[in-house]
């Protein structure tokens, strides 16, 4: 029988490090309960809590060559918390869409929303494609993959400043160029 149970967390992480599955199963099963009664505090949905938990525990997984922590409950808690609110975001989104569409009698799914929606990406696209190589990996991190600055500033080797003057330098672009194009609308 394995003693993992009582290693230091610094040990689990450089276990898991090297691909160690039973370091990681420790830390899963050490902070799991931890990590579902932070999510519940925000979202008090069982299901939504058990999605983000599991969210952050496959993020950490797949991550975790280049994951630089110095406290793992620490980075855990904050994750989770983080996601939650993204969730909680999103849902409210998609809630005030939903009522929006049914106060004004469609389904949200009409021709021309539709088509609306279809310019715009394919806009934000070519606009995306524009962007200089690092500002444009940046910037996919942070909103196809909502990555936080911190996340994306460790996985490019780079400072979580420069990760926000990338994002807000292409965000001032975009906002330039929608607002030019409406103009010509």
């Amino acid at each position: 029988m394995s003693a993992i149970h009582l290693y230091k967390d610094s040990e689990l992480l450089d276990l898991m490090k090297s691909g160690d599955g039973a370091a990681f199963d420790e830390i899963y099963q050490r902070y799991w309960n931890i990590l579902f009664k932070s999510a519940w505090c925000l979202l008090q949905d069982k299901a939504a809590c058990m999605d983000v938990v599991q969210d952050v525990f496959v993020w950490l997984w797949e991550h975790r060559d280049h994951v630089v922590l110095t406290t793992l409950r620490g980075y855990l808690v904050m994750a989770v918390r983080y996601k939650a609110a993204n969730y909680l975001r999103n849902s409210k989104v998609r809630a005030a869409f939903v009522a929006e569409s049914s106060a004004t009698g469609t389904d949200g799914a009409s021709e021309e929303w539709v088509l609306e929606l279809k310019e715009l990406k394919a806009i934000i696209a070519g606009f995306t494609d524009a962007l200089p190589s690092r500002c444009r990996e940046v910037f996919y991190l942070s909103r196809h993959e909502h990555l936080s600055n911190r996340e994306i500033a460790s996985r490019l080797g780079i400072s979580e400043k420069t990760v926000e003057n990338q994002i807000t330098a292409a965000l001032k672009k975009l906002r330039v160029r929608l607002g030019s194009m409406s103009l010509l609308m």
